[in-house]
């Protein structure tokens, strides 16, 4: 026992033994907002030409910012914004930028009670109508003399649940007589705007940034740029960087995927005591953040979802080609039995289908039978084992952890 006690008392002391290959491994974090960005001049400058306006005192146009995910849109609007309040110092322009995410604060109330209370007006977590804390945050905005750039992360996830404080702020500035607001919407949803009323739509949208993806050699220099800070010198494999690129660029030119699969790679380089990243870190951390992804993404699925997905687990252990959706449904069809759960129709499961293939979950392809008409093949696109042990810690599929489908040629409807 005293043993046990001695080696637990000394855990940390041996882990700090390890040679660490970090100099500062938060500079490969999304939440990190670099000095200089690689490939964003023509964004940086377009965002700067509108928001240049409040430092002249008059009220910048509203922008609203579009791009796939690590793309550099929410980096920008920072390094900006910080730029901004820096250069309004300088000048003696009372200016101040404000930072919200909408999936974290994702309701009018929320939203309003932390732009209130940046400016020091104590708001409850709930309780006060609406009304009331949208006028405690115009006052006290409206209390001195200033410009305030309000910026609005994933502004899409606000809209879920109505527009209505959007149309607020968009008129804010007729009833302010001291401050002036400009707004900065950010989304990944090219189509956000299609579900706003006419009128915000015209004022958020007053200015539009289109942010492309990145391909692998803007990448690299992402990576490059911030491993020289991240990293000891010379501790990084040559390859690592431009296989870590080359992985971020199948994902659409996601630059922010790129920076944990660099991070991950040195904490596993870090965690097995070698003294440099090698290439074969990257592939393990390739491999252990795509299994992160798809754990989060199963374990979020609505219970009919994931049961689709199980008869394609299930049947993929019987079989080394693709599935029908036809054999999909059939299992589908006796595990709602076996569970009590409302069985749903072919069609509807098959738009399940197509939703998890859009998942990247299931790879889903029509192909034709020729006279036989046409069918939906099926296949998962992610490991069997990891995805089956994600489903059955869903206490409502556990009975069915022992289930086997009958052979596949009882199978058909």
């Amino acid at each position: 026992m005293d043993n046990e006690t001695t080696t637990i008392k000394g855990i940390f002391a041996d882990m700090l033994k390890i040679v660490n290959i970090f100099e500062n491994r938060e500079v490969l974090r999304s939440t990190y907002t670099p000095d200089y960005l690689p490939h964003r001049s023509e964004q940086v400058k377009a965002l700067a030409t509108v928001l240049v306006s409040a430092l002249r005192g008059e009220t910048p146009s509203n922008v609203l910012i579009y791009g796939k995910t690590g793309t550099g849109k929410t980096a920008v609007a920072k390094h900006v914004g910080q730029e901004l309040e820096r250069t309004g110092e300088l000048y003696g322009v009372s200016s101040v930028v404000i930072y919200i995410n909408c999936e974290v604060v994702d309701t009018q109330y929320r939203l309003l009670a932390s732009l209130a209370r940046h400016f020091e007006k104590e708001i409850p977590m709930t309780g006060w109508p609406t009304d009331q804390v949208y006028t405690e945050f115009k006052n006290a905005l409206d209390s001195s003399r200033r410009i305030a750039i309000i910026i609005l992360d994933e502004v899409d996830k606000l809209v879920d649940k109505g527009d209505d404080v959007l149309y607020n702020l968009t008129r804010i500035n007729a009833d302010l007589k001291k401050a002036k607001v400009s707004l900065i919407g950010i989304t990944n949803d090219l189509k956000f705007t299609e579900f706003l009323d006419p009128r915000v739509k015209s004022s958020l949208g007053e200015e539009e940034i289109i942010f492309p993806p990145y391909d692998a050699n803007q990448i690299r220099d992402i990576l490059q740029e911030r491993a020289k800070m991240a990293f000891k010198q010379a501790v990084l494999e040559e390859t690592v960087i431009p296989l870590c690129a080359a992985y971020a660029a199948q994902e659409h030119g996601d630059a922010r995927r790129a920076l944990d699969l660099l991070r991950v790679s040195g904490e596993l380089a870090e965690r097995a005591k070698a003294t440099r990243v090698l290439e074969e870190h990257v592939k393990q951390a390739q491999e252990k953040i795509e299994t992160d992804r798809i754990v989060e993404v199963v374990k979020t699925l609505p219970t009919q979802s994931k049961l689709v997905l199980l008869s394609a687990v299930l049947l993929g252990h019987q079989s080394d080609g693709n599935l029908t959706t036809g054999e999909a449904y059939n299992i589908y069809k006796q595990m709602c039995r076996m569970i009590g759960i409302d069985i749903l129709t072919q069609r509807r499961v098959t738009d399940l289908i197509s939703e998890l293939d859009m998942l990247g979950i299931l790879n889903a392809t029509i192909v034709s039978k020729g006279r036989y008409g046409r069918t939906k093949e099926i296949s998962l696109s992610v490991p069997t084992d990891s995805t089956r042990k994600v489903l059955f810690e869903d206490y409502r599929l556990k009975p069915l952890e022992g289930f086997i489908p009958p052979s596949q040629s009882k199978l058909y409807i």
